[in-house]
């Protein structure tokens, strides 16, 4: 049984995801980040970095996106989550999730955790107001140059698609119109259609 720690409205959906598309068996635990629950003494001792997602198994815990969702392919290779026979493939699956890991979801961060980076609030306020700007940006090339088809890698579903839903799922906030994408936004369609997307989602309110 692995164990998900997660708060709603995080990158922690995609591993969530992940794991209702893997088959594996799994269960949630919800931090309420209001009530600073990600910096509690029991859960830094899960995840000293005081974020999610964190998963929880038999050989230990994983942080971090990216490395969960490699984890949850190759942990459960029948589901056809990556293209674990094909080493170049995989690396471009895995470029694509370190460009949304260490690009997109900074650019979005900096709206929100603006205290990340810098003291004074003058800071925070231009940083919130570029956020549009560098997330349409982020966006743009996912549309032009890195979406390969249906979904991420061209015809094969991967652990890159529920990455890609739930960050693509933020740019309204950022006050990005996601229909300035088309192939982002009918991605977005297509993957709010599939069970295992609709599974997480009811989870996570029902947590």
């Amino acid at each position: 049984m692995y164990t998900l720690y997660f708060a709603p409205g995080t990158c922690a959906l995609a591993s969530h995801i992940a794991l209702a598309d893997s088959g594996l068996p799994y269960e949630v635990k919800r931090l309420n980040f209001a009530e600073g629950e990600q910096r509690s003494e029991a859960y830094l001792k899960i995840n000293p970095k005081g974020r999610v997602p964190a998963l929880v198994t038999d050989k230990g815990v994983l942080s971090e996106t990216v490395a969960i969702l490699a984890f949850i392919a190759q942990a459960a290779p029948l589901a056809k989550l990556a293209p674990l026979d094909d080493p170049f493939l995989f690396a471009r699956m895995q470029a694509f999730n370190a460009y949304l890991s260490s690009t997109v979801h900074v650019a979005h961060a900096h709206g929100r955790r603006g205290t990340r980076w810098a003291d004074e609030p003058s800071s925070h306020a231009d940083m919130l107001r570029k956020v549009p700007q560098t997330m349409g940006e982020c966006f743009r090339l996912i549309e032009d140059d890195f979406l390969a088809g249906p979904y991420v890698l061209g015809e094969q579903y991967s652990v890159a698609d529920p990455y890609l839903f739930t960050i693509a799922g933020w740019l309204e906030g950022d006050k990005v119109d996601i229909a300035a994408f088309p192939r982002v936004q009918a991605h977005y369609e297509r993957m709010k259609a599939r069970p295992a997307v609709q599974k997480a989602l009811a989870e996570e309110k029902a947590a």
